[in-house]
């Protein structure tokens, strides 16, 4: 099993191709109403949708085996249970002696011989929906303190929406299937991710995520810093491969004069001039909304013939893999990205921080 979090602590159990998923939700105060009917909603954004997802479909049902009576929490931590019913596994044998470049195959069979290769096992996406599910609950927690996290689609492949976007575009992203915030990047993002699922290869992405209402001070320092805390969260979800706040890597471009937020006075209110930062300095936050965008690599289950080696012949070998797998993760980890926020700030704010 494996754990985030301090107080709001979550710990995710299972594989791919067992017969469940799920996870364990500690902090959650006792007398808490949780709707369940916004937690199956969560649970529908992070399920694939034609053919810019995989074709394996599963009925993502969310049990609450303990902690709730009725929908009220009774202070116990919540055991969530998710069934995994359309399992084949036939098709991941032959990685056991060719294992795929770009996943977790190699180093997971050199440090754990008995792994199960069958849709990844624990390294497989197939585990975020229990992290969804966690989720839904954490965004409810913190949405009693005038919090809200949303996000979207920053980028898909070579299609990159420009355009400046507040957190009431984020949530109307939940109209599109691709997680834009427009009809017309939409129908851009998916054509290029059918288009490049077509020639069996697939297509990685940007997700930006917005929060706001956290109050100035808000957020540990160092080790304890919210922005340190969201991206190791971040870094949590399988294929992210960076996290950047506010402009993050063209700061590096930009002169001190350029970059700090000015701060003026708005009706009695602090604000600032500008987000650069991203909503936070000094691991905490500025008043304005905290912004940040993580990266996901192209999924690395692709029908391209690729360079291996063979495990058995200890020789140079190719492999191409076949089966149900998503051409581009991105639009259905913009939901895996605001549950893993949605969990550190409830954390955070469980703490004291």
């Amino acid at each position: 099993m494996f754990s985030t979090g301090e107080v709001v602590r979550f710990t995710l159990f299972g594989k791919s191709h067992g017969p469940c998923i799920g996870g364990i939700l500690e902090g959650i105060p006792e007398g808490f109403e949780i709707d369940l009917d916004r937690v199956a909603e969560e649970m529908e954004l992070r399920k694939p949708t034609g053919k810019i997802g995989t074709p394996r479909r599963e009925a993502d049902a969310v049990q609450f085996l303990q902690g709730l009576n009725g929908n009220v929490t009774d202070g116990r931590p919540l055991l969530i249970r998710i069934e995994n019913g359309n399992t084949d596994g036939s098709k991941y044998m032959k990685f056991y002696d060719t294992p795929r470049p770009g996943h977790a195959d190699l180093p997971a069979l050199i440090k754990f011989p008995d792994h199960d290769l069958r849709g990844s096992g624990q390294f497989s996406g197939r585990l975020t929906a229990a992290v969804v599910a966690a989720g839904a609950v954490a965004k409810q927690y913190i949405e009693r303190f005038g919090i809200r996290v949303d996000a979207f689609s920053r980028s898909i492949g070579n299609v990159i929406d420009e355009n400046p976007h507040d957190i009431d575009d984020a949530h109307g992203s939940r109209a599109y299937a691709t997680r834009a915030c427009d009809s017309g990047t939409d129908d851009l993002m998916r054509a290029h991710i059918e288009e490049i699922g077509a020639g069996k290869d697939s297509v990685g992405g940007v997700v930006e995520c917005i929060v706001t209402g956290l109050p100035i001070g808000f957020g540990g320092i160092w080790f304890q810093a919210l922005d340190a805390e969201i991206a190791k969260a971040m870094f949590g979800i399988p294929a992210c491969k960076g996290v950047e706040f506010g402009d993050g890597f063209a700061l590096a471009r930009m002169k001190g004069s350029e970059s700090n937020d000015g701060y003026r006075m708005d009706e009695g209110r602090i604000v600032t001039e500008s987000n650069h930062m991203g909503g936070i300095v000094g691991g905490m936050c500025d008043g304005a909304p905290v912004v940040f965008r993580t990266v996901f690599k192209p999924t690395p289950s692709i029908g391209v013939t690729q360079n291996t080696i063979n495990l058995k012949t200890e020789k140079d070998d190719t492999v191409s893999v076949e089966g149900r797998h998503d051409p581009c993760i991105v639009p259905r980890a913009v939901a895996v990205v605001e549950a893993m926020a949605a969990m550190t700030i409830a954390d955070q704010i469980r703490r004291g921080l």
